[in-house]
């Protein structure tokens, strides 16, 4: 393995369990938050309580109001998490798309950008996305909420629309799922953290502390955690070229966006709305599924009557000019290490037996070659169209 490839494993590995910590944490908080029960008689200091049962222990979980003076001895903070997984994250953006020469990060059959100008692009839509984020949360408007997140699922929209516009569909997920991910961070680091903190120092000189700031910094806790899921399915994304490759892969995303921030709410949510959130879940899969699912035409890649099959020689030159630079046991193109996926079409019969793979990476979606770069022409995708419609003859 080459050392990109070692930087792109570790930083995945590191990514992988920061953010487990750090969701299982969120989560936790929030579903515990919606859980507690007032105390009985009422308790000017405690605002709910929860006994729970995990590991053969019992646990009671109190959330209180600490007096002016009260600090206790000993807080433990949740924030380190936040700030691993976010770091990890923008150095596995830089390592796989940034440094690369642009093989991810841009595709000449969507935009002719640069990939310095594209790299700008990436970076300047994260500052730029933090910035009108929390603009729109800390204006007036906040106190609508509905309209507020109606806004904030719209500029979501917008990005993704934008981004997928310029950017190779894999890269444009990506940059979304950075900008989703930057705004939970930026939301412990710059708002949740400083309103605790402003809290702590309140009652240890003494003062009364202000629990709106608690309220506030809630808000960001709870928008965070209908960011996870689609932040996770865009982390999953690079495997399925059906979703990032495809036609209306804007859409797609926007639709994943939807599905999973409905399935948090089924998850950690309460109440009627609960329901409505499973159907717009459902929903959204079900739009994902019709709009995703390949039906190939009966005409498609199919032979006119008269015309002849393509000969697998002439098959095989076109894979052995587009495709074995990389897919070889023995690579020329000095990109990879190996063989990307462990995909190698030297041996005629593998050539046959990953032809639906093919069919879909080369043909459907037109992922591979991998932003193009070896220049197959639509007339080859035809004809390995065709080929594959044949019944994929290798003799």
């Amino acid at each position: 393995m080459s050392l990109n490839d070692w930087l792109n494993l570790l930083l995945r590995w590191i990514h992988f369990i920061a953010g487990i910590a750090w969701i299982g944490s969120s989560f936790y908080f929030i579903w515990l938050d919606s859980h507690l029960t007032a105390p009985r008689p009422p308790d000017r200091e405690v605002e709910g309580s929860l006994w729970m049962v995990h590991s053969g222990g019992f646990y009671q979980v109190e959330r209180r109001r600490i007096g002016p003076g009260r600090m206790p001895a000993v807080l433990h903070w949740f924030k380190w998490e936040a700030a691993l997984t976010w770091i990890s994250g923008v150095l596995l953006l830089t390592v796989v798309y940034y440094l690369t020469g642009g093989i991810y990060l841009t595709d000449a059959s969507v935009s002719a950008i640069s990939p310095a100008a594209a790299t700008a692009l990436g970076v300047g839509a994260i500052v730029v996305s933090w910035i009108v984020y929390d603009g729109l949360w800390r204006s007036p408007l906040a106190r609508r909420g509905w309209l507020a997140a109606a806004i904030s699922f719209a500029l979501a929209g917008g990005a993704a629309l934008g981004l997928c516009r310029v950017l190779s569909g894999r890269a444009a997920y990506m940059h979304v799922g950075a900008i989703l991910g930057t705004l939970m961070v930026a939301n412990v680091w710059m708002r949740i953290l400083p309103a605790q903190k402003k809290m702590i120092d309140a009652t240890e000189a003494g003062r009364e502390p202000d629990y709106g700031l608690g309220e506030q910094a809630k808000r960001r806790s709870v928008h965070n955690s209908y960011m996870t899921f689609p932040v996770l399915f865009i982390m999953l994304s690079n495997h399925f070229p059906g979703t990032y490759g495809h036609r209306l892969n804007w859409i797609v995303l926007v639709l994943f966006i939807l599905a999973g921030a409905a399935a948090r709410h089924v998850m950690i949510g309460r109440g009627r709305s609960r329901l409505w959130m499973a159907g717009a879940a459902l929903g959204a899969l079900a739009v994902l599924f019709l709009l995703t699912a390949t039906h190939p035409s009966p005409t498609r890649g199919a032979l006119s009557p008269g015309s002849e099959k393509p000969t697998f020689a002439a098959v095989r030159a076109v894979i052995t000019s587009r495709c074995v630079a990389c897919h070889s046991a023995h690579p020329s193109d000095a990109t990879f290490g190996a063989a990307p996926a462990g995909v190698t079409f030297d041996d005629p019969e593998n050539i046959r037996r990953l032809r639906e793979r093919i069919r879909v990476r080369a043909v459907e979606t037109k992922t591979m070659p991998l932003a193009n770069k070896t220049g197959m022409t639509e007339a080859e995708r035809s004809l390995i169209a065709r080929w594959i419609a044949a019944g994929a003859p290798v003799r």
